[in-house]
């Protein structure tokens, strides 16, 4: 049994708390690790401990032996003297008083026995010391470097807690005990952990939506491709509960559609071949008329029924195309084109050029350009094809010196066997399919077309073709 939640939201969810928990847990060992040292710092708890070991070993000594160790003791962060004056009381802010309060309780708690203690908090530097070479001290304590003569002043902003304390023969001992800034000020790791936490939920943030939306864009393209190509293969029905049922009803409506469109050809297959029966009857008997007019609108009217019936069984039968895709040199193809409407007396000029082929379905491509030509010629006596390719579309277009559109008609003449009264009618032939077929072919290539009247007269067709892309 697999442990994976089977439901899109409960993956989701499953995804986010992980990465959420992770987070906080490590945030909070930081955080946890930040505040003991902060907390130790700020409240000078290992300063305050020093300064009582010290006052307990000054307290062994004689005063000549005290003022012979101080200077060995003294040395930063925490100078000690033994003849400063006592500390005077002066007005401070309320953090320092705080900090003072704090500072002082803890040595008293240290030293344990009551006495006097004077705390006081001043701004200063914190002295960093150098190393002296070629100095030797006595040969006890071997290579050291004398407490005052080895420092040098390049201050680093900081404070002091300075303390007094009174030892049992009553001499006062002074300990400056000095803090640098960044002990009590901004928390550099608690950024640290903020980002730690930020990178985190981004991460997991990308994970989950990237493996939330992958399945959901391989349905989306299957659904661009399914205008493509119906009967492209079937998606695969895997994946969480939600994007398995959208699979198999995206299936299950791709089979009615093949199931639709071919019953559909099918019905007017058989009723293209029952009426070339009855067509071919009355060809026949209009050819007994006597009236030769009459005779001659018999066998139009005949015509336009046969070729309203071819028509739209190639615009049907378009649908299923299995024609597969292959390199198409645009411009041989629109040459051979060239040379059969100079055949049939129709001008066309062509003017640019396509630097490499274009993979599409040849046939129906040379379709689709056909009956934009045609209707060039048709209607606008001349055709001039310009072609504009690049890295990313190639771009036909089709002009033509013909009266136009006018603007309400561009679309609807696209619509199956719409034909606009007037100029472009029944009477210049075709059945109001050959737009249709050819936009249908543009879209089947992921392309489109579009009509426009141009500024200078005349009609221009745009047919305009995505390039893949490549890598």
């Amino acid at each position: 049994m697999s442990l994976v939640p089977r439901s899109l939201f409960s993956r989701l969810v499953l995804v986010l708390l992980t990465g959420l928990v992770i987070a906080q847990l490590l945030s909070f060992a930081i955080h946890m690790h930040e505040r003991g040292e902060l907390l130790s710092q700020a409240s000078g708890m290992q300063s305050a401990q020093r300064i009582a070991d010290i006052v307990t070993l000054l307290e062994t000594l004689s005063p000549d032996e005290r003022h012979r160790i101080v200077p060995v003791l003294s040395a930063p962060p925490i100078i000690i003297s033994l003849d400063r004056p006592v500390l005077a009381a002066h007005d401070q802010d309320a953090e320092a008083s705080t900090r003072a309060a704090l500072f002082g309780a803890m040595l008293r708690r240290l030293l344990g026995d009551g006495r006097p203690v004077v705390v006081a908090v001043a701004e200063g530097v914190l002295l960093q010391p150098a190393p002296m070479r070629g100095f030797k001290g006595p040969e006890m304590h071997g290579a050291w470097m004398p407490p005052m003569a080895g420092l040098r002043a390049s201050s680093v902003p900081g404070f002091s807690f300075i303390a007094q304390v009174r030892l049992r023969d009553g001499a006062l001992a002074t300990f400056d005990s000095r803090l640098p800034r960044e002990t009590v000020t901004w928390p550099y790791r608690l950024l640290v952990s903020i980002a730690v936490l930020l990178i985190a939920v981004v991460a997991v943030s990308l994970v989950a939506v990237r493996w939330a939306t992958r399945p959901l864009n391989a349905l989306a393209d299957a659904a661009g491709e399914l205008g493509k190509n119906i009967n492209r293969p079937p998606l695969p029905e895997k994946g969480p509960e939600e994007v398995r049922r959208a699979a198999q009803a995206f299936n299950t409506m791709q089979a009615r559609l093949i199931g639709h469109i071919r019953e559909r050809t099918a019905l007017l297959a058989a009723m293209s071949h029952d009426l070339k029966t009855p067509i071919t009857r009355l060809r026949l008997r209009s050819e007994l008329l006597e009236d030769p007019q009459q005779r001659a609108k018999f066998i139009r009217d005949l015509d336009e029924m046969e070729a309203m019936v071819r028509d739209t069984l190639a615009f049907l039968g378009g649908l299923e195309s299995g024609e597969p895709v292959k390199p198409v040199d645009i411009m041989a193809l629109l040459e051979s084109l060239q040379a059969d409407m100079l055949e049939l007396g129709g001008p066309v000029e062509i003017t640019g050029g396509s630097a490499r082929p274009y993979p599409a379905r040849p046939q129906a491509l040379k379709r689709c350009l056909r009956n934009l030509i045609e209707n060039a010629v048709k209607y606008g006596k001349t055709a001039r094809v310009v072609v504009d390719d690049s890295d990313a579309r190639l771009e036909i277009r089709i002009q033509d010196e013909g009266p136009g559109l006018p603007q309400s008609e561009l679309e609807k003449v696209f619509e199956p066997f719409y034909r606009v009264e007037g100029s472009r009618s029944r009477e210049t032939g075709g059945t109001g399919l050959g737009l249709t077929i050819a936009r249908k072919i543009a879209e089947d290539h992921g392309g489109r077309l579009s009509l426009r009247n141009r500024d200078q007269g005349g009609l221009e067709a745009s047919l305009l073709l995505p390039r893949p892309r490549v890598g």
